[in-house]
C-alpha cells in the first residue's frame, strides 16, 4: 500500500513561499496591460526573440509538410505503399505542429508568418525533392534530425522563462524523435539496389 505524505511534508517552508505574490498583488498585475492577453508582467522571456524562434520553427514545419507531401505522391516502386502511408502520416503530424506553433505565436501577441516568400530561408530544414525512395527517406531523416536539434536548443534557451512554450516544444520534439526513428527503420529496410525509382 502506498504511503501518503504526511501533512508536515505538504507544507512548504517560508523561504519557498517568498516567490509567491499575495492576492492583492496578483490582481493588480493582472489588470495592467490587459491588451497583452496571456503575456503578463511575470513573463520572463524576450517575447520578440521567442516569436522569431517560433516563426522559424513554423517555417521548418511547413517546409517539412511540403516535402513529405511530395514524397507521398511521388514515391513509386514495389516497396512504396507502406512508405507512402508513413510520409502522409508525418505530413499530417507536421501540419498539426505548425498549427500549434501558430497558435502559440498569437498567444504571445505575435503574427504567424505563413508567407511563402522566404519560407525556405526561414526554415531550418531544407526542401529536397529526392528521386528514389532511399533519397526521400534519407532527406526526411536529415530534416527530422535538424528539427530535433533546433527544438532542443530552443528548449534550452527558454529554460524557465516561458514554461508554456517550453512544454509545447518538448511535445513537438518527442514527435520529431519518433519520426526520426520511423525513418531510420525504413531506411534500414530499403536496400539501394531494389527497384525504387520515382517515375
Amino acid at each position: 500500500m502506498t504511503q501518503l505524505p504526511s501533512k508536515e511534508n505538504l507544507v512548504k517552508p517560508a523561504a519557498d513561499l517568498a516567490i509567491l505574490s499575495d492576492i492583492k498583488t496578483l490582481r493588480a498585475h493582472a489588470r495592467k496591460d490587459i491588451e497583452e492577453g496571456a503575456v503578463t508582467s511575470g513573463y520572463a522571456a524576450d517575447r520578440k526573440v521567442v516569436i522569431k524562434l517560433l516563426n522559424e520553427a513554423l517555417a521548418t514545419e511547413l517546409v517539412c509538410v511540403l516535402r513529405y507531401k511530395r514524397h507521398h505522391f511521388m514515391a513509386k516502386g514495389i516497396h512504396s505503399e507502406s512508405i507512402k502511408a508513413e510520409f502522409l502520416q508525418h505530413a499530417n503530424e507536421e501540419m498539426a505542429h505548425a498549427d500549434l506553433l501558430a497558435k502559440r505565436i498569437t498567444e504571445l501577441g505575435g503574427e504567424p508568418d505563413f508567407s511563402p516568400d522566404g519560407l525556405s530561408q526561414r526554415s531550418h530544414a531544407e526542401y529536397v525533392a529526392g528521386d528514389t525512395l532511399n533519397t526521400m527517406i534519407k532527406e526526411d531523416l536529415i530534416a527530422e534530425r535538424i528539427a530535433i536539434e533546433s527544438y532542443r536548443e530552443m528548449i534550452a534557451y527558454l529554460a524557465d522563462a516561458d514554461p508554456t512554450t517550453q512544454k509545447l516544444l518538448k511535445e513537438i520534439l518527442a514527435m520529431e524523435e519518433e519520426h526520426a526513428e520511423d525513418l531510420a527503420s525504413l531506411m534500414s529496410n530499403i536496400k539501394p539496389e531494389m527497384p525504387n525509382l520515382v517515375m
